[in-house]
């Protein structure tokens, strides 16, 4: 069924369908087409099929159209989907499949498969792909960037929302304003309201300065509300009336205030199965997913690997070897299970390109899961550092009579607590001010930070 080819090609077959309800009560229409963007039925009001029935939860199910036909996903409902009398959780539908959701009947009709565009060219901001997948995320993406609709961006840890999101906001009118970061993931549950919305001196106790919220400092221009899965159900309420009203008020004060803000979200989490469990509000779901874009994981676009790793190489300033990079090592690369997506794979390429010798093979293979391996070390801050010697190599005592790997392995983790030892010294323990000069995500800064015991898990600053 696949029509693309990277340049020439900008065209994708999908086999899409209609769902029809066949028994029990739903608000006109009773049918609904499924194509590319997906459909969740459901009791909830904001649903695109609203199902009258009690034994149906708020978001029950999702159907969309893909390249293999129309996929059914249970979204972690009560009373469970069924086919043929089996409970499903994730299945593509045949012709005429009949299924139940909760006591409501309903029926699989396939149509004619639809052609939908996508991106011409394969690249989107500083994001690069060659599959299908992504250059259909592409196109979409570059359709709602001029708009001020609300976009949900989901995926596995590592497969780059935060650059999407970015990606966005420079794509779209309000690219020369602020773009601001608020990662909920990080924001202790009781100062979650006054770490989005500000506070006024003396609000409460240990508030003994004045703070500007977010949505102040991106006036004009993007917010991004990274894992948004994990605010605080309380808090929730709050920042939904001050999307729909466009207006916030700090803790502490007195009044509201007026916000000109895009809203740009991400969650690793199932949010639709979190509004089931009640740990997420579906009012809230529906306003920040206006548009949702979810993200691959690494592993189902394979074919995008080796124009990641030139891509990662240019970005180092070492394009030229990629001529090194040979053919078994992207054959290594594309049979990587990657758990830890993008991310894992640009880790991989630093690693290479700091270490190989000049001339010699690229061996980014030989690197994955090196992290998860290197030994742990407990440095401070201002600590001294005998890895390297004062002339500038490595002492033979490090790797003499060792395995090469292992030895290897031993300085790459020393190599890591110096470079972030010193870097989070310069940037005075701020997290954001880190990743902005070692061009990396903040969640990865982090983790390194934690692996090594550079600065405690509660001590990272996340102040812009």
């Amino acid at each position: 069924m696949l029509e693309v080819t990277v340049g020439t090609k900008n065209r994708v077959e999908v086999r899409g369908g209609r769902i029809r309800v066949l028994k029990a009560n739903a608000r006109n229409p009773n049918w609904v087409d499924i194509g590319p963007e997906p459909i969740i039925v459901g009791r909830n009001a904001a649903c695109q099929l609203v199902l009258e029935d009690g034994k149906v939860s708020a978001v029950h199910a999702e159907f969309v159209a893909t390249e293999q036909g129309v996929r059914l996903r249970d979204l972690g409902s009560r009373n469970g989907t069924f086919i043929a009398g089996v409970r499903v959780a994730d299945v593509f539908l045949m012709s005429n499949t009949k299924m139940r959701l909760g006591e409501t009947e309903m029926q699989f009709e396939p149509v004619r498969p639809e052609r939908i565009t996508v991106s011409a060219l394969p690249a989107f901001g500083p994001m690069v792909a060659q599959s299908p997948s992504m250059r259909t995320i592409f196109e979409k993406l570059s359709k709602v960037a001029p708009t001020d609709l609300t976009v949900l961006i989901t995926g596995e840890t590592g497969t780059g929302k935060e650059l999407v999101a970015q990606a966005v906001h420079l794509a779209s009118p309000r690219a020369k304003k602020p773009f601001v970061i608020v990662d909920c993931g990080s924001i202790p549950p009781t100062l979650a309201e006054a770490t989005l919305f500000g506070h006024e001196r003396g609000a409460f106790t240990g508030a003994v300065d004045k703070r500007l919220s977010p949505f102040l400092e991106a006036d004009g221009g993007t917010i991004f509300l990274d894992e948004l899965g994990e605010l605080p159900i309380d808090v929730q309420p709050k920042l939904l009336r001050a999307l729909a009203e466009r207006r916030i008020k700090s803790v502490g004060g007195s009044s509201y205030r007026e916000v000109d803000v895009r809203v740009l979200a991400a969650t690793r989490r199932d949010l639709v199965r979190a509004v089931n469990t009640g740990a997420f509000r579906s009012d809230l779901y529906f306003r920040v997913a206006q548009v949702k874009v979810e993200l691959p994981a690494l592993r189902q676009r394979i074919e995008d690997i080796p124009v990641l790793v030139r891509k990662m190489l240019r970005d180092l300033g070492d394009e030229s070897a990629y001529d090194r990079v040979t053919n078994e090592t992207l054959e290594r690369l594309m049979r990587h299970d990657w758990p830890g997506n993008v991310r894992e794979l640009k880790n991989a390429v630093q690693v290479a390109s700091a270490l190989h010798v000049e001339g010699e093979e690229v061996d980014i293979a030989s690197h994955l899961g090196s992290l998860a391996e290197t030994p742990q070390a407990s440095p401070t801050l201002g600590a001294s550092s005998s890895s390297v010697s004062s002339g500038g190599s490595i002492p033979a005592a490090t790797f003499k009579g060792r395995p090469f790997q292992e030895a290897k392995r031993d300085v790459l983790a020393r190599f890591e607590r110096d470079y972030f030892a010193a870097l989070a010294e310069e940037a005075k323990g701020n997290v954001s001010e880190m990743a902005r000069r070692a061009g990396m995500e903040r969640a990865h800064v982090r983790a390194y930070l934690r692996r090594h015991e550079i600065l405690s898990k509660g001590e990272p600053s996340e102040q812009e």
